[in-house]
């Protein structure tokens, strides 16, 4: 059944892409694992009612305890199985009651919080930490201005080439976007400046744009760790971004709140974005404190009286004078 979900529901069917399947298939491989090792069962030997309710669900607060998985994360391996089990219920619905008992498992509530932006001070800190006298520094430089300036997710960043940079009049960046939407960013000036630079002579299209030191393409935990490292050196100068938790994601935000504060409408932010809706942006609304100081200046305080409280009862006027 497993096999199948994944060669013929998942891979021909739907096409899902190969970051959906590789999800997938962690979730998969930890609950297999979970349940060889409840049932006293090699993973082969498992059957359909094996993988009840009961035991996804103590899946669930078993990678929320032991592993660490925050209640997102959570949410998404259920999702996977939800997946895999309405497969399960429309392949054989001898399976049907069993499968709506998985699929009746509700998502964990979490606590959303605001997202993480840097303003112009931090963002502008973070682009002179590289060392641009070395090659390395120079590759940081040009990936951390191109994200800051477009807003590309981690996956795009790392999955640009050099032919997907258009230089010249108009210049701007494709990429294969969340949803495999193909999007083009317009770059600025002095970003398609310091691309052109960075990019030189070499006319292989196909070439990593941020190559790692062996000419390969990034990972994005080479990503993560090159922006945590810079963002520890920024730090020395402007102490406000050494107390925050930076990922690329966050420059993404960064970019969000940058536009948001120039005054570019929401819509036009989700479509810079690719974002699947517009409903999408509006974490960046409830982040913007200047928005909200703006609405607040324009509210006239209410004519509430000022003065101590008096008291008109003898007793509280006593307890008051102790």
């Amino acid at each position: 059944m497993i096999q199948r979900f994944f060669t013929d529901r998942l891979c021909t069917q739907l096409e899902a892409s190969r970051h959906t399947v590789a999800g997938y298939r962690d979730t998969f491989r930890l609950l297999l694992r979970y349940a060889s090792a409840q049932l006293s069962k090699p993973p082969v030997k498992l059957l359909v009612d094996d993988i009840d309710a009961d035991l996804i669900a103590n899946f669930l607060v078993h990678t929320e305890t032991a592993r660490g998985n925050s209640a997102r994360s959570r949410n998404t391996r259920l999702a996977a199985i939800r997946s895999f089990f309405r497969f399960v219920a429309m392949t054989d619905p001898t399976w049907l009651l069993h499968c709506q008992r998985v699929l009746a498992m509700p998502n964990k509530r979490y606590v959303k919080r605001t997202v993480t932006f840097l303003d112009a001070e931090e963002m502008a800190a973070l682009l002179a930490a590289p060392d641009r006298s070395t090659w390395a520094g120079r590759r940081d430089h040009a990936l951390l201005l191109l994200a800051v300036q477009t807003g590309l997710r981690a996956s795009e960043l790392v999955g640009l080439r050099c032919g997907d940079v258009a230089l010249g009049t108009g210049a701007h960046i494709r990429c294969m976007g969340k949803g495999r939407k193909e999007r083009a960013t317009p770059l600025r000036r002095e970003t398609a400046k310091l691309l052109a630079v960075w990019i030189g002579s070499d006319k292989d299209e196909g070439r990593p744009l941020f190559p790692s030191i062996r000419g390969e393409q990034l990972s994005r935990d080479a990503l993560e760790h090159l922006v945590r490292k810079h963002c520890l050196t920024a730090a020395r100068t402007c102490p406000t971004i050494g107390a925050k938790r930076v990922t690329p994601h966050t420059l993404r935000h960064s970019n969000a709140m940058d536009l948001l504060h120039h005054g570019v409408d929401p819509a036009v932010i989700a479509l810079w974005l690719g974002h699947e809706n517009v409903e999408t942006t509006q974490i960046y609304i409830h982040a913007d404190m200047r928005m909200k100081e703006k609405a607040l200046a324009r509210v006239a305080a209410p004519p509430t009286p000022s003065g101590r409280f008096r008291p008109d009862d003898q007793l509280l006027a006593f307890l008051e004078g102790l």
